[in-house]
């Protein structure tokens, strides 16, 4: 159950920041098993007392085979995140130096309940759909004739927990007048 509620997006609970110290020349990082996905990144770079954030964009598979010149060395632009079992970064231009800092926002998997004393990784608000989503799962090995009555209440749970997860910025827009 968890593993499809992180295939239907994220839950923002799970987001970490993560810094990973790059070392000058290698272009590839193994992540953590637990890491699914990285939403945004920057590379952080300290010169004197002075740090800066520069923004760092991220490519697909394609687009990094593509690259020609793999082992050019700068202050890394893009990166690939080969999704694997235990996912690996990959950065091009290759880091120049063994002080900048790759910085990222990452999607971490959630917990499983292991043991009957474990409390489960997620929100209070979320309780709800743990709980139908397993009777859903129940139910297609257990009662398959209840799947009609609990899959319903399952998504309806879910959906108006994740309607938790929405920002609740207001959008003002003013018009400018010239004349």
């Amino acid at each position: 159950m968890f593993s499809d509620w992180a295939n239907r997006g994220v839950n923002v609970w799970t987001i970490a920041q993560v810094s990973l110290t790059l070392t000058e020349g290698t272009a590839n990082y193994t992540l953590n098993s637990y890491d699914i996905d990285i939403l945004d990144a920057v590379i952080r770079r300290t010169v004197g007392t002075t740090v800066t954030d520069f923004q760092i964009t991220s490519i697909g598979r394609d687009e990094y085979l593509n690259i020609p010149t793999k082992e050019t060395k700068a202050r890394p632009v893009e990166f690939f995140i080969d999704r694997q079992t235990t996912p690996v970064l990959y950065l091009w231009p290759t880091p120049e130096n063994s002080t900048d800092i790759f910085l990222s926002n990452r999607i971490q998997r959630m917990d499983d309940i292991s043991a009957s004393v474990n409390d489960p990784d997620l929100p209070s608000r979320f309780m709800a759909p743990m709980v139908s989503g397993l009777a859903f799962y129940i139910a297609l090995k257990k009662n398959p004739e209840r799947i009609g009555i609990l899959k319903p209440l399952y998504e309806e749970d879910f959906a108006r927990a994740v309607a938790g997860d929405q920002g609740r910025t207001s959008l003002h827009l003013v018009p400018r007048r010239t004349y």
